[in-house]
């Protein structure tokens, strides 16, 4: 498994270098902040994966401990934030993506098609998609859509489980159904028909169950979770029923499994002593009901609470020779690792 690259379906990176004076000398110098920089990127074997443009709420913590209990938790979610508002705070991380790009000397891309994934991946080049979680940035006349695909976008998510004009997402609520609110929005519908002509792969990741089965009726494209489990393992609202599943393996589709550890824990809780089985059993159960072909990895890198026995980008080639040992074969592998991905987006993008 090491000449393998493994192309991961979501990081809040760019988040988190948003957050530093000097985002080029953070990302190109190891450090021990956050899970992906560089160097230990390259120690991964990380081929690169959707780096994620998210505008957070001000002052909101997921984890705040007056919303949990012994029994589980409903946490509440922020309020919406406005479309100017999310597209300038869009712009900017996309600005810290580019700037990465030109300070790279050839080792980082953002990528546009399938023939620069391809190349970048037998070549080392750390492979970036443009990618939006969560639609505010987008106007309902979607002009901006247009702008963004020009400059890179290739990848959307309708929602952040917060709701906006197109949908609404799942609260963090753990024990609970992900069928929580209505679905999509006309605007929402008329989202999906718009990144399906322009080749922008739709993500239904945080979108509820009324909104996801509303993307399985309109989308012409596979339907895709980028970071999120198995809900028959760990019954958190974000994680999806064995129906969606089914769904998504009938589009040819993909899920990226998520090493949030509320979200893999059978209990739900937030503890991070876990060992690397407790990944590796939402991939089998996928890859065992519903076939390997729609199984990968959403690590949610520098936007969640991962297991200590991940800790951060580096533990990735660990991880794959542990699912070794649970008898996948190398071709199977090396689907997990970023051929089912590659699938997907050749399904998906128009280029």
């Amino acid at each position: 498994m090491e000449n393998i690259p493994i192309f991961d379906g979501h990081n809040d990176t760019l988040l988190k270098l948003h957050t530093s004076a000097n985002h080029e000398l953070e990302f190109f110098n190891e450090t021990e902040w956050g899970h992906i920089d560089f160097p230990r990127a390259k120690k991964g074997n990380f081929g690169g994966g959707f780096f994620a443009a998210f505008t957070p709420n001000k002052n909101y913590h997921m984890e705040s401990a007056q919303y949990l209990t012994e029994s589980g938790y409903d946490i509440p979610l922020p309020p919406p934030i406005d479309q100017p508002t999310a597209l300038n705070y869009t712009n900017a991380l996309a600005a810290i993506l580019f700037k990465l790009e030109s300070e790279s000397n050839g080792g980082f891309k953002v990528i546009k098609n399938i023939d620069q994934l391809i190349d970048c991946l037998n070549n080392q080049i750390l492979a970036a998609i443009f990618h939006i979680e969560g639609a505010e940035a987008i106007d309902t006349n979607f002009d901006a859509l247009h702008i963004l695909y020009q400059a890179g976008l290739r990848s959307l998510g309708i929602v952040w489980s917060r709701p906006n004009q197109y949908g609404e997402g799942v609260p963090f609520r753990y024990p609970s159904s992900p069928d929580i609110g209505n679905g999509l929005t006309d605007d929402g519908k008329n989202l999906v028909k718009q990144c399906n002509r322009l080749g922008i792969m739709i993500d239904t990741t945080h979108l509820n169950e009324k909104g996801f089965w509303d993307v399985v009726k309109i989308s012409e494209a596979p339907i895709v979770a980028t970071h999120s489990n198995v809900h028959t393992i760990c019954p958190i609202s974000r994680n999806l029923t064995d129906n969606q599943l089914a769904a998504i393996k009938a589009s040819s589709g993909v899920v990226g499994i998520n090493f949030a550890v509320n979200m893999l824990r059978a209990d739900g809780k937030f503890e991070t002593n876990i060992s690397l089985d407790t990944i590796i059993q939402h991939i089998v159960y996928i890859a065992e009901n519903f076939g390997v072909d729609h199984v990968a990895l959403g690590s949610d890198f520098d936007g969640t609470t991962v297991p200590d026995s991940i800790k951060d980008v580096t533990g990735l080639p660990k991880l794959m020779n542990q699912l070794k040992t649970y008898g996948f074969t190398n071709e199977e592998l090396t689907k997990i690792a970023y051929k089912n991905w590659v699938r997907v987006l050749v399904d998906t993008w128009k280029e």
